[in-house]
């Protein structure tokens, strides 16, 4: 008993420091300090050090962990069901809501602001976000792409081209502060529409698509 509670404590220090970070982000950009951080957290500035070891660490792991939520319908591979349709519906539906959150809408509009006064935490930003996601994307794409189902084409390329289906206009709208996605049925018809316009463009090999055809259909769900 003793050996689990400090590990459970330690996850939900965790859990308050990324809460911290990401209201911070929204009211403070690129000017979140360590003192900020830990004065919202509930901790010392020396505990938050000790943890992650730098500011730069700090947001790394909140994108860690917003990494994850979004990718885990990817982590298994594309199954053994061949359900490349269902699973990137599902990895679609949870991206599209992660950008319509209004804390991720507020927080993107202050660092886009705030990019040519910060242009290295901006990069390293784009880095440990965009593309370590364009890069988990690629790695699934690739690894669908070897089984057949998928079109065999540069999957870096596939990643970053989904991704900017998926999106669409919604930054822009957002940045404009347009109405965008914000309800479910909204992002479920933009999703499919998406992803249905990749699959036509990479169809898998004939072999692949005649087997996935004689499979039971089984209804979608998407939990977000």
């Amino acid at each position: 008993m003793s050996s689990v509670l400090p590990s459970f404590a330690a996850i939900q220090r965790r859990q308050r420091v990324h809460a911290a970070v990401r209201e911070l982000l929204a009211e403070q950009g690129f000017r979140i300090s360590m003192d900020a951080v830990a004065a919202r957290a509930g901790c010392s500035k020396q505990t938050l050090y000790a943890q992650f070891g730098s500011k730069q660490a700090l947001l790394r792991s909140m994108i860690d962990e917003h990494l994850d939520l979004t990718t885990v319908r990817l982590e298994d591979g594309p199954g053994t069901g061949n359900d490349v349709r269902g699973t990137l519906l599902a990895f679609a539906m949870e991206h599209l809501a992660h950008l319509c959150d209004p804390s991720v809408v507020a927080t993107s509009q202050l660092l886009t602001a705030e990019a040519h006064q910060f242009p290295e935490e901006a990069k390293a930003l784009y880095r440990d976000g965009c593309e370590r996601l364009t890069e988990r994307l690629a790695r699934w794409l690739a690894s669908a792409m070897e089984r057949g189902l998928l079109k065999q084409d540069d999957p870096h390329l596939a990643a970053e081209l989904l991704l900017s289906m998926i999106t669409g206009l919604d930054f822009e709208r957002q940045r404009f502060a347009v109405p965008h996605r914000r309800s479910l049925a909204a992002r479920r018809r933009w999703a499919e529409f998406a992803v249905d316009g990749f699959l036509r463009a990479f169809p898998p090999a004939i072999g692949m698509a005649a087997a996935a055809a004689d499979a039971p259909s089984k209804p979608q769900e998407f939990q977000i």
